[in-house]
Parts: structure tokens; C-alpha cells; sequence
């Protein structure tokens, strides 16, 4: 459905400028009256374009939301496991969500739930 977006938008524009340009041809010395119908037709075919493409986004649900996070490291990182605050067993991926914007971590062995906090490392 993206790439639907994308094509009514371009076209939507395509048809935009040109109605533009025929519009503002309609009113100089060579221009001819019915040039200003077609650059209204134009407008109108575009504006009913970008109101097509934003209808063919994906209906999303309220409280829905898509986070990607993409960490570029320099050079080789080592990476240290995470354990519990409480109990001090591993925490995988799987057990740290995003609530209201903050990775908050439910640990699956003694089943405390806390923020996760970035330390500095000086």
C-alpha cells in the first residue's frame, strides 16, 4: 500500500504544477480562457489525488505504535548482559518494552517491573 501512497502523491503533484502553469497561462496575451478550465481540472484532479493516497494509508489502532530503534556502533562494541535489579537474572530483548516512550524491563524470574536507565560510563 506504500507504494501506492507514493504514486498518487507524485501524480498529485504532477497535476498540480501543470494546472498551476495553465492557469497562469490562461491570463497572459497568448493565453486562451479555456487553458483556466483545464488548469481547474487539473487542480481539482490532484487535490482528489492527495485525498486518495491519504486514504490508502493502513487504519492504525489508537494506542498503536511502530518503534524502531537502529544503533550504529563504532568499531567492535562488547556487549554486557543485562540482569535484574532485583534478582540478578538475565533479561532478554524479549522482555523489555517501550510504555509511553521509556524502555521499561518485566523480569520473567521474579517478575519486577522497572525503567530502564542509561548510565554514564565516566
Amino acid at each position: 500500500m506504500k507504494a501506492g501512497r507514493i504514486i498518487a502523491f507524485v501524480t498529485a503533484a504532477i497535476f498540480i504544477v501543470f494546472a498551476f502553469l495553465f492557469i497562469l497561462g490562461a491570463f497572459s496575451p497568448e493565453g486562451s480562457p479555456s487553458w483556466l478550465i483545464i488548469g481547474i481540472i487539473g487542480l481539482g484532479i490532484g487535490f482528489i489525488l492527495i485525498f486518495v493516497g491519504t486514504k490508502l494509508s493502513p487504519p492504525q489502532k489508537a494506542g498503536d505504535q511502530i518503534v524502531n530503534y537502529n544503533i550504529d556502533l563504532p568499531g567492535e562494541v562488547g556487549m554486557d548482559t543485562i540482569k535484574c535489579q532485583s534478582c540478578g537474572g538475565p533479561i532478554t530483548s524479549d522482555d523489555v518494552k517501550m510504555i509511553a516512550g521509556a524502555p521499561v524491563v518485566e523480569c520473567p524470574h521474579c517478575g519486577t517491573t522497572y525503567q530502564l536507565t542509561e548510565e554514564p560510563k565516566w
